[in-house]
């Protein structure tokens, strides 16, 4: 085998240009399917994280049917709303650990003479644990009567860095649709979720934001267990109270947070996967240019072929000569591909830095023996060429 592969480099290094110019090929073709492959494992893995970091935990019931409109809760309808009142029956399922009734909306907020519109979330003072966020300075407010409003409000720490700079916000006032809020607590910074940036936002107790938005339902329950084992059964019992509570009708939607996770990683294998096809095809370029370049190599070598065959050589032995310098062209192309490829994505994550790049090591490995098959592919129809020739005939074209 070494043999055989130092008398491949041999050839390759030969015809330089033309060497380079089939391995290009699938250097080509190798990068973009790296490239394109780790944009695709990056983002996939990146949504995975930012769900992640609210717990897989977690059920949440919103209002209306997927089945019935498509996007629940979104487009309205006949739908029964989801009350305060069906979150503290909630409270009593079996299973359940914790509850967070929740109602948000866009508004303005103003304090310190500026002004800027975020969301403000209603809910209760459990919420941090529910979501596993963290104050940093200050707290939420007592737990009491979800019916009941305070003027108090946490604020994130964007929110709070726009509206007081490096100043206390701690005891300040907010104005939020024309209501004064004193501020009790500035949370740690969480960064975005899906576009939605949880740092420019307002928190205040679940009453006073339904009176802000003149609102009486809530737009999300999210409910807290022990284990994901529990899910399923509690699903049901959760199902079965709000079933009973609106009248034996189904018009809400419950999903899990480890649902939504497996939904979104299935759905990130599919386009890498889709992504690295597309990408391939620079391969099978490649590869066709290898197996023209044998081809033409096995017409000049012809004479060659003749004499190695005259002094004893098998066909298989002259087969596995052209099949390993097949091989040889793809692996050299691949590993410069493999370079090319894990360059450029340093290059984007030093010019892009939150642009999600991940390069498992499969994927090289992968890449690898890709690159191996193609060149062993792309030689196949010349490797059987070279071995039919009659080795007579061959001596005569000297």
């Amino acid at each position: 085998m070494w043999e055989l592969i130092r008398i491949s480099l041999r050839a390759v290094a030969g015809h330089k240009l033309r060497s380079g110019l089939s391995m290009l090929g699938i250097a080509i073709g190798i990068a973009s399917v790296i490239l394109l492959t780790s944009i695709g494992e990056g983002t996939r893995r990146y949504l995975l994280e930012q769900f992640a970091q609210f717990g897989t935990n977690i059920l949440a019931v919103i209002p209306g049917k997927a089945e019935t409109i498509g996007v629940p809760g979104a487009l309205g309808g006949s739908t029964r709303k989801l009350t305060i009142d069906d979150a503290e029956a909630l409270k009593r399922v079996p299973g359940v650990v914790d509850l967070a009734p929740v109602v948000f909306g866009s508004g303005r907020v103003e304090a310190n003479g500026r002004g800027r519109s975020v969301m403000i979330y209603g809910t209760t003072p459990n919420v941090p644990e529910i979501w596993k966020w963290s104050l940093r300075t200050g707290s939420f407010w007592p737990e009491t009567d979800p019916r009941r409003g305070a003027q108090l409000v946490v604020i994130g720490s964007k929110l709070k860095r726009e509206l007081f700079d490096s100043g206390n916000a701690l005891g300040e006032f907010l104005k939020m649709g024309g209501r004064r809020f004193r501020i009790i607590g500035v949370m740690e910074p969480k960064g975005q979720l899906l576009g939605i940036d949880l740092d420019d936002a307002a928190w205040a107790p679940l009453a006073s934001v339904m009176t802000l938005f003149n609102v009486d339902e809530l737009n999300e329950i999210d409910i807290v267990f022990h284990h994901a084992r529990e899910a399923e059964a509690l699903e049901e019992r959760v199902r079965a109270v709000l079933i009973e509570r609106h009248g034996g009708r189904e018009d809400f939607t419950i999903t899990s947070q480890d649902e939504m996770l497996k939904v979104f990683g299935n759905v990130m294998e599919i386009v890498t996967g889709a992504v690295g096809a597309i990408a391939g095809i620079s391969l099978v370029v490649g590869a066709i240019g290898i197996l023209t370049m044998m081809w033409i190599a096995v017409g000049e070598r012809t004479s060659e072929i003749g004499l190695v065959r005259a002094v004893g050589a098998t066909r298989r032995q002259v087969q596995w000569v052209f099949l390993t310098e097949s091989a040889v062209l793809a692996m050299l192309g691949g590993l410069i591909g493999i370079g090319a490829g894990l360059g450029v994505c340093a290059l984007l994550r030093a010019a892009v830095p939150g642009l999600p790049v991940h390069t498992p090591i499969v994927f090289l490995v992968v890449a690898v023996l890709v690159s191996l098959v193609t060149g062993v592919l792309s030689g196949v129809l010349p490797a059987r060429r070279a071995a039919s020739l009659d080795p007579v005939e061959a001596l005569r074209t000297e």
